[in-house]
């Protein structure tokens, strides 16, 4: 009785009751980013009672992170904490029912099935198309429902996709856009938008939990100028749909067998650099050598490197890399053959 006590208003929402608490209990929810809407759709949803969160997500925490995300406070950022430690560190005080599992990597088309395929429910609270358009793939290929979201500026957007039902992302977005596009790193974001579109995003995953419809609609606002707008997108499945009608999963073929995998940033003046095959890198020993050349901290997760006041790099225990303070690759593979090694 005592989770039916602490879910007692929810359950009295008719749509839900115990039924629907019990569904929540038992489900089981993916989060790709735990940013700006992630934070959001993870507090909701531990709020909420969905039994089991996987938090997934690259980054650390940072200072300029505290405007809109709100799972972390100024500690987690002097500390380098990496986001999906801080926010189950501050989700575990919330509901100590509800389990977290944190999970520091980046999603790519080496591990995005493995992550995704173990849950009912993904939600997106990434920043990027080429993400999106990988969940997309794996949610297709396992028949597994996720809700889109995304914030910049003042204007936001979100859709439940749920496969065989609704059109797949693919559908509404047949082609990755050319261009770096905007993001909150090049023209901000509005604190209000990411926790109303996260908030939004959270509701579409709980209606899903419980069997209830979701919006047909790609819904999109703009919280600044006051507007609204509502794409019904319940007939634009396409047949012709690489992803949804061929089932054809080109964003997680790995026929091309490059080992070594560099990727700019949008926005954020940093490249990433990471393995296809999986290793682990000693962070203690890697440190103490690094020290010599520059100014090192380290926590149990990762070690952040600065050869000078330009570029810091940050070192995963998976081998990868974030190297700020640059976006181009070329020099970026330099500082890393040069103070890591090949």
């Amino acid at each position: 009785m005592s989770d039916f006590e602490r879910y007692s208003r929810q359950i009295l929402f008719q749509p839900i009751g115990e039924e629907g608490q019990r569904k929540l209990l038992k489900s089981r929810v993916a989060i790709v980013g735990v940013g700006a809407l992630g934070t959001v759709i993870a507090n909701q949803l531990t709020r909420s009672g969905v039994g089991y969160i996987k938090l997934i997500d690259r980054d650390l925490v940072e200072l300029s992170n505290l405007q809109r995300q709100i799972l972390f406070e100024e500690k987690d950022a002097i500390l380098h904490l990496p986001k999906v430690i801080a926010a189950k560190n501050k989700l575990k005080a919330i509901n100590s029912g509800v389990t977290i599992e944190p999970v520091i990597a980046d999603v790519n088309l080496e591990n995005a099935e493995d992550l995704l395929k173990d849950v009912n429910v993904i939600v997106d609270g990434t920043d990027n198309f080429m993400t999106r358009f990988l969940i997309n793939d794996a949610a297709v290929k396992h028949g597994i429902p996720w809700v889109h979201g995304a914030a910049v500026s003042s204007r936001g957007m979100f859709a439940a996709i749920i496969p065989g039902k609704t059109p797949c992302y693919r559908c509404l977005f047949p082609h990755v856009p050319t261009g770096t596009g905007e993001t909150c790193d090049t023209i901000g974001v509005l604190s209000p938008l990411t926790s109303i579109i996260g908030s939004f995003q959270a509701m579409e995953a709980i209606k899903i939990i419980v069997e209830a419809e979701t919006s047909p609609n790609l819904e999109q606002l703009d919280i600044w100028s006051n507007e609204f707008l509502q794409m019904d997108i319940t007939k634009g499945r396409n047949p012709d749909c690489p992803a949804c009608g061929k089932r054809e999963f080109e964003f997680l073929d790995r026929s091309s067998r490059q080992q070594i995998v560099y990727t700019t940033l949008c926005g954020r003046d940093t490249v990433q650099i990471y393995f296809r095959d999986k290793r682990e890198i000693d962070l203690k020993k890697l440190g103490a050598s690094l020290k010599k050349s520059g100014k090192v901290l380290a926590n149990d997760f990762l070690l952040r490197f600065s050869p000078d006041d330009q570029i810091s790099m940050v070192i995963f225990k998976d081998g990868r890399v974030l190297v700020h303070g640059t976006n181009d690759s070329e020099k970026a593979k330099l500082l890393y053959v040069r103070f890591i090694g090949n």
